[in-house]
């Protein structure tokens, strides 16, 4: 009776127990069910990372439904990570061996990596259980040509045809887009045709393809580094120390780069806040640094070329200026020697520059105003000149010229001058130009006149504006009388 008891018990036990395991696999079942859904859903709205935690959760719900891992390798592809992509895809065909979707998908992907030949036995593996598969047929057909042109890319690079080359490799990255080799092929002739950022462009897609690649972003810092772009150059050297601290390589080209970057920047800014001190200070640490690389040094002195000049250095500027133009010849630098020129009285040799940033650039218009302004002056000179009659340069503040006025106007105050006839004509004369000075080059708007070209006080000027120069005697400290016999 007891037996009988406990049998009922125990096969009641047993009956509950799958129910429950029943009710577990339904809600288990569901669960994967909304996941896929949402998957799907997201994938449409392309977002692509909300989808693959859906489809995440999915295959972790049910591991051994190989739709889900087909369904997740898709949006593997789609984020271009294709190993993660392959491992899903090796899955579906242990559980479903015959699923010919996945081993076309599967050889599309090998294909993409450049493994040609592997691809190819797939493209067949998929034609020994669908004979008629035109995806697979089309793939196989794929491979020879394909093989054909990567080899053909590689004889012309030896032979020095980078146009060639680069073309048929263009060609092949189409159909293998995600082979490293390939993309580092392209950089190599891209860079014997001139082309920097595309071979920048193309590195950095190698460095994408790998979870640690050092050379990579080695090769992409120095490369930025080669252009000028030390900042960007800093940034590449950071990525290949974070994944090895110790790269003795990277380490090295990082110390000397973060030297040159703060150099760099502080040269910019000083110049952009009109400290041309510090920005020629900078500037010349920056050819220290860099006694190499030509277009570090151009913008060095390119910089220096115009800091110079503001700070009235004329024959330092032009120094500069030159050594930038040995390196590149800009027209944005020919017209930044020829400014230097004028603020030297050269107007020839200005306007000589100037032309020569209109073969450059025809429509420059920068060039065009200079010639035309250089012109001006070079006549002006044969008139009075402000800024040589205070003794100031061009680019004087206005504290610096009413200093310069005061000066020169003690110096030739006609009252120092009694004693001889002709010294107090000549001082009188001397103190009306220097208060002519004084008006033009106080005054903002007379100032970028003279500056451009005219003079603002000449005989026309004068009857139209009114100018009484004596005006500045009245104005003066300097008081004194004029005696008229």
């Amino acid at each position: 009776m007891d037996h009988r008891k406990q049998l009922k018990m125990w096969l009641a036990a047993l009956f509950g127990f799958f129910l429950v395991l029943d009710e577990y696999h339904c809600d288990q079942s569901n669960d994967v069910e909304k996941h896929l859904e949402m998957g799907r859903l997201m994938l449409a709205r392309n977002q692509l990372q909300d989808a693959l935690t859906h489809y995440h959760a999915a295959v972790e719900g049910d591991p051994n439904n190989y739709l889900t891992f087909f369904k997740r390798a898709t949006v593997y592809l789609a984020l271009a990570k294709a190993k993660s992509a392959l491992a899903d895809l090796e899955r579906v065909l242990q559980l479903k061996p015959d699923f010919t979707a996945a081993r076309l998908q599967m050889a599309q992907v090998i294909l993409k990596q450049g493994d040609l030949d592997t691809a190819q036995q797939v493209f067949y593996d998929v034609l020994s259980i669908a004979p008629s598969n035109e995806e697979a047929m089309h793939g196989i057909e794929k491979i020879e040509p394909l093989k054909q042109t990567i080899e053909s890319a590689r004889l012309l690079q030896v032979q020095g045809d980078h146009p060639s080359a680069y073309s048929l490799l263009t060609s092949a990255i189409e159909s293998i887009p995600w082979d490293a080799s390939l993309r580092e092929m392209r950089a190599e002739s891209r860079l014997a045709l001139g082309d920097a950022r595309g071979a920048i462009a193309d590195i950095r897609s190698v460095t994408r393809m790998s979870n640690d690649n050092t050379a990579g972003y080695l090769r992409l810092s120095m490369m930025y580094y080669d252009i000028g772009e030390a900042e960007e150059s800093l940034r590449e050297i950071r990525e290949c120390l974070r994944l090895d601290s110790e790269h003795k390589e990277c380490f090295a080209h990082y110390k000397l780069v973060k030297k040159v970057a703060k150099a760099m920047g502080d040269m910019t800014s000083a110049e952009n806040g009109e400290d041309f001190e510090t920005c020629a200070s900078e500037g010349r640490k920056v050819l220290k640094f860099e006694p190499r690389v030509a277009l570090v040094r151009f913008l060095a002195y390119e910089t220096l070329c115009r800091c110079e000049r503001r700070l009235g250095h004329v024959t330092e500027s032009l120094e500069s200026c030159s050594e930038a133009l040995k390196i590149q010849r800009l027209q944005s630098v020919l017209c930044d020697r020829a400014e230097t020129y004028l603020d030297s009285d050269m107007f020839d040799d200005a306007i000589h520059d100037y032309h020569a940033a209109l073969e450059i650039e025809e429509g420059m218009q920068r060039a065009r105003e200079g010639i035309e302004r250089a012109k001006k002056l070079q006549k002006q000179s044969e008139r009075r000149d402000y800024y040589k009659i205070l003794g100031v340069s061009r680019h004087a503040t206005k504290k610096d010229i009413i200093k310069a006025y005061r000066k020169a106007a003690q110096q030739w105050h006609p009252d120092n001058f009694q004693n001889d006839e002709n010294e107090k004509k000549l001082a009188e004369k001397k103190f009306i130009d220097i208060a002519a000075a004084k008006e033009v080059l106080t005054d903002p708007e007379k100032r970028q006149k003279f500056d451009n070209g005219e003079d603002p006080l000449d005989p026309e000027g004068q009857r139209q504006q009114g100018f009484n120069p004596f005006q500045h005697f009245h104005n003066s400290p300097f008081q004194f009388k004029f005696h008229f016999n």
